[in-house]
């Protein structure tokens, strides 16, 4: 599959990375290229290019940057760009303020997820909320002595949901379908979860489990 990746930070390159490793073709679309530099020299088989470039030229998107940011990068991806793709929204809404024992802030309220504020504003883009609640140094195939992690996942699109679910298998994850885009006003807070461990007790190996 050709996949765009739009942002340039750990988690866009960690992404990135993986999807190459899985026999992908990769470009990764940032404003300024020479960040992605040496994950190129890094990287050979990747491509790097503006916003409407990676947009353009994936069949999947991955929307990876800081949350504050994410409406803005869709917009400058370009809609026709975007029009009916699947795009794996890693965002989380998380404020520019200090977190308080470890809870970290968000700019949203538990009523609306940064999810459902992009849905909206882009209507005829098919968002599947995935790899927010994991830091990068896990979202490709983590390896836990307790097996497989789960992975929550929400969406208004089935078929979006399926091909998001078959990256995850690939990446080594379990699927949690958790419905339609107002799930994400749960989802979005276990980034919040996640990183109270590492924020209190700089614990940042774990991952979440759904057992059944």
């Amino acid at each position: 599959m050709k996949v765009g990746v739009l942002g340039s930070g750990d988690v866009a390159k960690a992404l990135a990375s993986g999807l190459l490793k899985h026999g992908h073709d990769v470009m990764m679309g940032t404003r300024t290229a020479a960040k992605l530099a040496e994950w190129q020299k890094q990287n050979p088989k990747g491509n790097v290019g503006h916003f409407p470039d990676a947009a353009k030229f994936g069949e999947l998107i991955v929307l990876a940057v800081k949350g504050n940011a994410a409406a803005e990068v869709l917009l400058a991806a370009g809609s026709k760009n975007l029009d009916g793709k699947p795009v794996i929204d890693a965002t989380n809404p998380i404020a520019d303020a200090p977190p308080t024992n470890g809870v970290l802030k968000f700019f949203t309220s538990l009523d609306e997820s940064l999810m459902e504020r992009l849905q909206q504003e882009f209507p005829t883009v098919r968002f599947v909320k995935a790899f927010n609640s994991v830091g990068n140094a896990f979202m490709v195939n983590p390896q836990f002595k307790a097996g497989k992690p789960t992975m929550f996942i929400c969406g208004n699109d089935e078929s979006a949901k399926r091909i998001v679910s078959g990256m995850l298998d690939q990446y080594g994850w379990e699927t949690a379908d958790m419905g339609k885009v107002e799930a994400a006003r749960a989802i979005e807070p276990l980034c919040m979860l996640w990183c109270i461990p590492g924020l209190l007790r700089q614990e940042w190996s774990h991952a979440f489990k759904l057992l059944r």
